[in-house]
Order: structure tokens, then sequence, then C-alpha cells
């Protein structure tokens, strides 16, 4: 398996022009957001950027503002080669695992680019793909079409938190973005979990099991 030059591992650009020297013409990089969320689905995204793309302050998205996240996105979107968002569902998290799920919404974004890459750059996990891949730890924080792609990956899924705001309000969905925050859990314990939660993550399912026994207990006084 090739292994990257650890002195490139830098988020400047010169890991991929190494494997554009090395023959491969379309290096794609790419990530997933929402991992450790407990409501929605977790997003992914893919981006091949072209050598010159001449967008500055790539860098790993948790550590961007929202805002500049959202600028960075703009440019990403107008100059890169290709880009595309993938997702897994909150019922497919539930029925494969997270880990599971991440790697699926990756594939999802991947083959959905065009042109199609010939070489992947992934933050830290391998894809049941045959292109040829490197998995990278911390690859968002180092290489710059990795970067990007968490950067997509980020503004796509807080976009759709927001939307879903307004479908289960009072969650404060659009503030915590589906994270385990004392306000979400306070909204949990008032409120059960909604059909997009995640299940089978450890603090819905304790909400959930405690909502299906005041239920049957109400239908048993009932009774």
């Amino acid at each position: 398996m090739l292994q990257p030059d650890p002195t490139l591992l830098r988020c400047d650009g010169a890991l991929e022009a190494q494997l554009r020297a090395l023959g491969y013409a379309s290096v794609a990089g790419v990530d997933e957001a929402g991992r450790g969320c407990l409501f929605g689905p977790v997003f992914a995204a893919a981006v091949i950027l072209p050598p010159e793309h001449g967008i500055s302050g790539l860098a790993d998205s948790k550590t961007l503002s929202p805002e500049r996240r959202r600028q960075l996105a703009q440019l990403i979107r107008r100059r890169a080669a290709a880009w595309a968002v993938g997702q897994a569902s909150a019922q497919e998290i539930d029925r494969l695992n997270i880990l599971e799920a991440s790697r699926l919404a990756m594939r999802r974004a991947v083959e959905q680019l065009d042109p199609q890459p010939d070489m992947l750059i992934v933050d830290a996990v391998r894809l049941d793909t045959e292109v040829e891949q490197l998995a990278l730890v911390r690859g968002d924080a180092c290489v710059e079409c990795v970067a990007a792609a968490s950067i997509l990956a980020k503004v796509s899924r807080d976009a759709c938190l927001s939307a879903w705001d307004a479908v289960y309000p009072g969650y404060g969905l659009r503030r915590h973005k589906g994270y385990g925050t004392k306000e979400h859990l306070e909204a949990l314990a008032r409120l059960g979990p909604t059909p997009e939660h995640r299940l089978t993550f450890g603090p819905v399912a304790r909400w959930a099991e405690g909502s299906r026994r005041m239920r049957a207990a109400r239908e048993g006084s009932r009774a």
C-alpha cells in the first residue's frame, strides 16, 4: 500500500501534489460530520480540488467558526473539480452502528463524484470500494482535500439540523445541532425521543425506555 511521506502531512496541498506526481490524476478527500450526535443523519462529503484552487484557510471544520465554514463551503463548491455530499439516516445508524453508517455515507458521497477519483484520502477509516485509498488519522487537519470535505459535511449537516428544528420544536436542534448538550438532554427528558433520534445511542435509549414504561403504565391504569 502507498504510504505518504510524513513530512508532507501538513494542510498545504503537499500530499496531493505528491500523489499527482506518482500518477494519480484525480485525488478526492473524504470526511464525515455528526458521528457523536444523538439526532439525525451522519453526513459525509467527498471533494476533488484542482492543483491551483486558490482557497486559503482550509482546516479541520471543528476549528473554524460557523461563518468561516460557510464562507469556505461556498468557495469549495465553486472551485472544486468535483464535490458531493452523502448521508446515512438515523434508522440506518441504529441498524448498522455509527461506524458502518459513517462509512456508508462516505461511500455514497464518493459514488456521486463526477469525474470519479483514482485515489481517496479518507479521514481515519477505510471504505468498501475498489478505488485505491489512504486512511489517515486526523486527515482533516493536514490534507487540503480532506479538510474541504470536512467543511462541506459539517455545513451540510448544520443546515439539515436547522431545518429539522422547525419540524421538532422544543429540542433546540438549531443551537446544539443534535449533540448531547444539557439543553438537548433536558428536552429528551421532557418530550421523549423523536423518530429522527438515534435510538441505540445511550442517552436516547434511556429516555426511549422511560417513555415506553410511562406509556405502558398509563395504558395499564386505564384498563
